[in-house]
């Protein structure tokens, strides 16, 4: 093969990677308890949230895990925007959260993916006890 024939085909081959590669996701954790809720409870419960978000598709994935509620959960969700210590609205429902643990995912919003990316989502788990949310957990990068 010439030597002009083989970069050309080793251009080829990799722009083609490049334009085949996958897209990555942007890997978060987030930690929950009962001294991040706002107000500030004693709750001896605690969680942990592993999420994946996807960028070019803006599809949120989580897989969250709890115990040591004071009951069984009555509703989760992530929350914003806000920043650590202030409340906001609910965002985006974490359906089907009766046992731990929980996976789910949703496609957000232009608006939601920027809020979620500038940390300004937390999610909450809410109890009979504590309907305004038991452990609560910052979305951080």
């Amino acid at each position: 093969m010439s030597n002009t024939r083989t970069k050309l085909v080793a251009l080829a081959l990799g722009a083609a990677f490049a334009f085949a590669g996958p897209a990555f996701a942007d890997k978060m954790k987030v930690t929950l308890d009962g001294k991040a809720e706002v107000p500030p409870n004693n709750s001896a419960g605690t969680g942990t949230a592993d999420l994946d978000f996807d960028p070019a598709s803006k599809k949120l994935s989580w897989k969250l895990t709890y115990s040591g509620l004071s009951g069984p959960p009555t509703a989760a969700h992530f929350h914003g925007p806000a920043e650590a210590g202030k409340n906001a609205g609910v965002a985006v429902p974490i359906p089907n959260v009766a046992s731990s643990p929980v996976e789910g995912s949703a496609t957000l919003t232009d608006a939601q993916a920027a809020d979620l990316m500038a940390g300004k989502y937390y999610i909450n788990v809410h109890t009979a006890a504590n309907p305004g949310g038991e452990i609560r957990g910052q979305v951080k990068k």
